[in-house]
């Protein structure tokens, strides 16, 4: 039997229809496609009149597409203890999100070649809750590994330029991200780049700080390496004929470089993520590790620019970069390195808690419900490549959707909290913005109401042809 949802308000991220009205949407039972738009209350009535449907009516609450992640760290296998496709699936349902892309690292193997792309995929199977897709990843000697990943579906590739903080994963030179974009040119994938580079000209003494004070470590990540890698990223944006993507900016100071370079052609998209533009570096309390990320967390004058940033349309998508550990890692236990800003592993968890934590502060900004679909869907869909069949409720598009209250608030507790590691800089924080709902295809993943019930998200792979970057089938 088909279903059809039905809300008094419903934005479908459509261009035909590009405000909230009341009406409902129908979702084949076939295929979890959307097959018809009802815009008028009395047209969902006529149709009911005539033919069979689930209905669920969800009153004055939003529908909208299931947002989507473009950038998320699962580790499994091999690092599965700090966080595994079971748990971070759920935590995105959780938050309305129905599909996210996981990043190559810090899975062991790391998703680098053929045979670990194979490792990864089967890794995942049968325990996602969501929609999976997978990013590969370019290190150094890897570049011949590049098309074959291409053509069995990865959405892009992603690149150090500093170390990554785990051994498996080598950052790259400047001389393997030439022979990985000449690998690339005419694929239509994408290259995203960590971009920090190690700067010659600062150097910072640790020995007479004290580490567990937030600002210590500040210091030792200052604007100026993310500056110089981007102005790298930037003209080698606009040298080759492949999409080029910075991932989770934290420093405004770069933001000229991304500007000129669009200016002169180059296809350059940027994000930042929610924590830079929900904490600042003054309010972080010494030894509270689980707000150290590299690149850091920067201060108030910095976060207003990146918010005029995402107003302005330079930067293009708001994620998570939820890159969890255990609380070990974190030195969140006792002993003596506790609270060490120096010595923790650097990486915030918040994949379930992305749409209240933007939407907290959208007010402020005279942004709404379609700055949030267009910055945390369609543009995350669009870079990855995925916008033919994710991102909008248009007849033939997958249906998924996200069902939220956006006036109503809520407290962040452990309880309450689905990825694996709890810890995170947002305990206690009362957040705007209720999920009460995720549906994949038509099909319930989450109801606040009632939990989850099995895993129904599916392995999401870009096929590209051989013969250019035509996407001809998904799977």
């Amino acid at each position: 039997m088909d279903s059809l949802f039905v809300s008094n308000r419903i934005f479908l991220n459509s261009k035909r229809y590009p405000d909230l009205f009341a009406g409902g949407i129908l979702v084949s039972s076939v295929d979890g496609k959307v097959a018809r738009i009802f815009t008028q209350p009395n047209d969902v009535l006529a149709y009911l009149v005539n033919h069979d449907a689930e209905v669920h009516d969800f009153g004055d609450l939003v529908l909208m597409p299931g947002l989507i992640d473009s950038h998320v760290h699962i580790n499994e296998p091999g690092r599965t203890e700090w966080e595994g496709f079971h748990t971070a699936t759920k935590a995105a349902a959780a938050g309305g999100f129905t599909t996210i892309c996981d990043m190559p690292l810090n899975s062991i193997p790391p998703t680098t070649t053929m045979a670990n792309l194979r490792t990864k995929i089967n890794a995942a199977r049968g325990k996602i809750f969501v929609d999976v897709a997978f990013w590969g990843g370019v290190v150094p000697g890897n570049v011949d590994e590049l098309q074959e990943m291409i053509y069995a579906g990865v959405v892009g590739f992603k690149c150090f330029l500093c170390p990554s903080g785990v051994e498996e994963f080598q950052h790259v030179a400047e001389e393997d991200v030439h022979l990985a974009l000449q690998k690339m040119e005419g694929t239509g994938s994408v290259l995203a780049f960590h971009a920090e580079v190690e700067c010659k000209s600062h150097q910072h003494n640790n020995k007479k700080s004290n580490p567990k004070k937030y600002e210590t470590f500040l210091h030792t990540r200052p604007d100026e390496m993310e500056s110089e890698a981007i102005d790298l990223v930037a003209r080698l944006s606009q040298r080759y004929d492949v999409p080029c993507h910075i991932v989770h900016l934290s420093a405004a100071r770069a933001l000229p470089s991304i500007r000129n370079a669009r200016d002169n052609g180059a296809r350059l998209t940027v994000e930042t993520c929610h924590h830079y533009l929900s904490i600042a570096a003054e309010d972080i309390p010494d030894a509270h590790t689980e707000y150290k990320c590299c690149p850091p967390i920067r201060g108030k004058s910095n976060q207003e620019q990146l918010w005029q940033a995402v107003c302005d349309g330079d930067i293009n998508m708001v994620v998570s970069d939820h890159s969890p550990s255990t609380p070990g890692m974190k030195l969140l236990n006792s002993g003596k390195n506790r609270g060490d800003f120096l010595k923790a592993w650097g990486g915030i968890s918040s994949v379930q808690f992305g749409l209240p934590l933007f939407w907290t502060n959208c007010q402020r900004y005279g942004l709404g419900i379609p700055d949030v679909v267009k910055l945390l869907c369609t543009e995350p869909a669009k870079m990855c490549g995925i916008d033919r069949v994710k991102g909008r409720l248009e007849v033939g598009y997958d249906c998924d959707i996200c069902v939220w209250d956006p006036e109503d608030w809520f407290t962040v507790t452990q309880d309450i909290i689905e990825f694996q590691n709890k810890a995170n800089p947002y305990m206690d924080r009362k957040l705007r913005g209720v999920v009460h709902a995720s549906f994949i295809r038509g099909s319930p993943v989450y109801k606040a109401t009632h939990k989850f019930g099995a895993p129904k998200g599916n392995i999401l792979l870009k096929k590209v042809s051989r013969r250019g970057s035509k996407v001809v089938k998904f799977e």
